[in-house]
């Protein structure tokens, strides 16, 4: 058994289609099929029920593909460990995130204490970002709703609460508070279902009667705020991601608790090199100065 028929293997596992798994790992379909049948032939089971091109995970694949990330996973934080110990000052940091707003504030600190590490950033969907978090691909993840799982590492670190942001113009504008009942009957602009935000505002506002009507539903939550200023519709903003040039109100809540977790997630068996604990200690000083200039 070879570590690149394992790493073939669960490109096609995760795909189940030869083409895609092909063009993902560079590599013709030919030999690819030649490399999943070698290892087939090797454990002495079939992966794969085939139908056309398309392939489907059976039981013995199921099972042997729990054992095959496994062992990925465990090679990879090795190389991790190594590459930190031979360069600790340099390396990439890989995020993803689904409470952004508060994301660039903190990327700013840490590269003051750590100017040579790299960053990739994934803004991403909450069963997006579980994925590749069971997966063991990202160091950390900053989240809204908190996720809880027996190999996930999840640290509280702010409660935001969230607002109604409304035009200078909007009748609304008056005010400081609101209550949910008195929203039912205007447009809002918001991010697309999956994204923890938005399932929260959902959720409250239907436990208070109603269906928020949107009129516009993307995958850019700093977007809201420009659609909100061209009198698009109302939005639901966290309270981090306010920003006090626009021309908007912001209004609280006053009958509904309206708050998002955001949350520090890790993988309790990666590998956390030291750029990824400073990293750690700068969102938790962060979000601790931004919970005491609230109070």
């Amino acid at each position: 058994m070879e570590l690149l028929q394992l790493q073939y293997f669960l490109t096609v596992a995760r795909l189940e289609h030869v083409t895609e798994a092909a063009r993902s790992l560079h590599v013709t379909q030919s030999s690819l099929s030649k490399t999943i049948q070698r290892l087939e032939e090797d454990l002495g089971v079939p992966l794969f029920d085939r139908i056309g091109r398309k392939l489907r995970l059976n039981a013995y694949g199921s099972s042997f593909l729990r054992r095959t990330e496994r062992a990925l996973f465990e090679l990879e934080q090795g190389k991790q460990e190594l590459n930190d110990l031979s360069s600790p000052e340099h390396g990439t940091l890989e995020l993803a995130v689904t409470a952004a707003s508060t994301l660039p504030h903190i990327l700013r600190e840490f590269r003051k204490k750590r100017p040579y590490i790299q960053f990739h950033v994934q803004m991403l969907t909450t069963q997006e970002m579980v994925t590749l978090l069971h997966r063991g691909e990202v160091d950390f993840c900053l989240s809204s709703p908190a996720v809880q799982g027996e190999d996930i590492e999840c640290q509280i670190v702010f409660n935001d609460p969230i607002m109604v942001a409304v035009p200078i113009g909007h009748p609304l504008a008056e005010r400081n508070r609101v209550s949910l009942t008195e929203l039912k009957d205007e447009s809002f602009v918001g991010v697309k279902k999956g994204y923890g935000t938005r399932d929260l505002v959902d959720a409250v506002c239907e436990s208070a009667g109603f269906t928020p009507h949107y009129v516009y539903e993307g995958d850019e939550p700093a977007r809201l705020s420009t659609l909100v200023e061209a009198e698009i519709g109302i939005a639901f903003i966290p309270g981090t991601a306010r920003n006090p040039r626009e021309q908007i109100k912001y209004l609280q809540v006053e009958d509904h608790e309206l708050i998002r977790e955001i949350a520090l997630l890790s993988h309790r068996s990666r590998y956390i090199s030291r750029a990824a604990l400073e990293f750690r200690e700068v969102v938790v000083e962060y979000f601790a100065a931004l919970s005491k200039s609230a109070t």
